[in-house]
């Protein structure tokens, strides 16, 4: 594990309490954890509290289904949600997501701030990943 880091930031255009929302909803994220083109989300559970987890299976075309989990460290509500990220790519409890939410004009400054990959190559696909998502959570929340 590195110090490896990645940090997108992202103006949406609805308020912070619904941003934020859509974040420990299993169904909005079905809607939204699409990490690129052709990728489906068919399960997501939450257990939305301080220590509970989460899991979500991406499914990508001519591959096989792509669990990933994590922990919530930070439930702070419209205002920073923090947890791990454990996948197939990105190991344990080292790798960890934060989530900052800035209310501005009517809408959202969300900055996603991803911590410690295994290399470079993983942060780069990442950082791709994480650039759909949220260009995803824009739309799904319209």
């Amino acid at each position: 594990m590195t110090d490896l880091s990645l940090e997108i930031t992202r103006h949406i255009p609805y308020p912070p309490e619904r941003v934020f929302d859509a974040w420990l909803d299993p169904k909005m994220l079905t809607k939204f954890m699409i990490a690129g083109a052709g990728v489906t989300v068919p399960e997501a559970t939450v257990d939305a509290k301080v220590g509970g987890r989460f899991s979500i299976i991406m499914r990508v075309p001519n591959a096989a289904d792509l669990p990933h989990e994590g922990e919530y460290r930070i439930i702070d509500r419209a205002k920073k949600l923090q947890f791990t990220w454990e996948s197939h790519a990105s190991t344990a409890e080292e790798s960890i997501v934060t989530l900052d939410l800035t209310p501005k004009g009517g809408g959202t400054d969300l900055r996603l701030h991803h911590i410690r990959f295994p290399s470079e190559e993983s942060r780069d696909n990442h950082n791709g990943g994480w650039t759909s998502i949220l260009a995803k959570l824009d739309e799904a929340l319209g």
